[in-house]
């Protein structure tokens, strides 16, 4: 592991703060160094308020969402509500279907198989809309670059909402609104949201024509939190708030499924940490291992009975997790060695039979050995596709754009991104990837 020491910051600030919080030096100017330097942002950050969370409609396209979602209540359409097979795509789908299900009858759910259809929206899941009668999908945690795929179901008159976390490309998809913080022409304050984040955003706003305040959605903040860990966006603004309610959700409250899991584990209260550990490894284990829909099934299920079998499932996916994540990061750092690459910028490793499911992990795992941005390939179908993670300072998101000639297809942002290629050109994305 590599330290990087923050710049002191400018003393009179911090005897300033110091004096203002009546705290001691050392603590001022560690908040100082965390840009917090007065006394309203530090109450603001000892102190969440559910009164910090900013109006949806401050979020372009909310009020088209919105509209969408009310015309197709009114009209008793069929909502598919679909996401990625991750725990912030998991969440987020779990989240926006239960809330969806308390004003709407005609709701269903759809993650993507990781190995037949990749991440992201499919045309496989596109055409399943179409063959059960869905004219409105709501894509969480994906879709921003879904180009074609949105304009595909379009021919099939089936509508899209995108809510989205990852950077966009040139073309924003024309879908009926596209929720996403990032887009240059959305002014919303924060725009560190997780794709949960951007679900709780939207039912937040749905909840506004229907007289529901934010302590009507507290209750589901506990997916959000787990999200907000597990997919390591910043901790601060908005997030801070959501993950610090989300928190006492967890410890007082928790919906069945996140009680099963506690459950298993025998834990009396968690920290935020715990759920970065406990929690969202066994439910990405079910996308990893089986199949996204075991974690939406745990998440969204009434029956704390049900639960339980549910999460014993997933604790066996997560043991199996476990050994091949092991086995595959031994591999991968003899590959290292074994190629010369010890005093690499980066580092680059492929074996076709490396299971597609933990290679994200694998990743993380030869960064805390060899502390660099890190991609980790696997055969998939015709094609190879890989999991990029990054280190703080490092743009991987911006870096797979300058290799883009050698790429089919990426996405994700800065410090985690997901990418395929063809095989012949594995060799000159590595040579291309020496300037990483």
């Amino acid at each position: 592991m590599r330290w990087t020491l923050k710049t002191k910051p400018e003393k009179e600030k911090i005897e300033k703060l110091a004096k203002e919080l009546q705290v001691d030096y050392t603590i001022a100017s560690i908040l100082c160094q965390r840009n917090i330097e007065t006394f309203e942002a530090a109450k603001n950050y000892f102190r969440p308020s559910l009164t910090e969370i900013h109006n949806p409609f401050l979020m372009k396209d909310m009020d088209l969402a919105v509209d969408r979602i009310n015309t197709a209540i009114t009209n008793n359409e069929n909502i598919l509500v679909f996401g990625d097979y991750d725990v912030d795509g998991t969440t987020a789908v779990s989240l926006v279907a239960s809330y969806l299900k308390t004003i709407h009858s005609n709701v269903a759910t759809y993650i993507p198989d990781r190995y037949a259809e990749g991440y992201g929206v499919s045309y496989m899941g596109i055409d399943f809309a179409q063959d059960n009668d869905f004219s409105l999908i709501i894509a969480l945690d994906c879709g921003i670059k879904a180009i074609e795929k949105v304009a595909y179901a379009s021919e099939k008159n089936i509508d899209f909402i995108i809510c989205d976390h990852h950077k966009p490309g040139d073309e924003i998809p024309k879908a009926v609104a596209v929720l996403n913080a990032k887009r240059e022409d959305c002014k919303y304050p924060f725009d560190e949201l997780c794709g949960c984040g951007v679900g709780f955003k939207l039912i937040q706003a749905l909840g506004v024509s229907r007289n529901q305040t934010i302590k009507d959605f507290v209750p589901y903040l506990d997916l959000v939190a787990t999200a907000i860990a597990a997919d390591i966006v910043p901790m601060n603004g908005e997030n801070r708030v959501l993950a610090y309610y989300g928190l006492q959700v967890i410890n007082q409250n928790p919906r069945n499924g996140i009680k099963a899991i506690i459950h298993q584990t025998k834990k009396t209260e968690l920290t935020i940490t715990d759920v970065v550990f406990t929690i969202a490894p066994r439910i990405n284990a079910a996308g990893r291992m089986k199949h996204g829909n075991y974690a939406v099934e745990l998440l969204t299920e009434m029956d704390f009975e049900s639960a339980v079998e549910f999460a014993a499932a997933i604790e066996i996916f997560n043991a199996d997790r476990k050994d091949l994540d092991k086995k595959i990061t031994d591999q991968a750092l003899i590959q290292i060695i074994d190629n010369n690459e010890e005093n690499r910028y980066s580092s680059v490793v492929y074996q076709e039979d490396w299971h597609k499911g933990v290679i994200g992990i694998v990743a993380s795992r030869l960064i805390e050995k060899h502390y660099r941005p890190t991609l980790v390939f696997t055969k998939s179908g015709d094609k190879l596709a890989a999991s990029a993670r990054s280190v703080k300072g490092f743009d991987v998101y911006n870096a797979l754009h300058e290799c883009e000639e050698f790429i089919e297809q990426f996405g994700g942002h800065k410090y985690a991104a997901g990418l395929t290629l063809l095989p012949e050109n594995y060799e000159n994305f590595k040579k291309s990837s020496k300037k990483l």
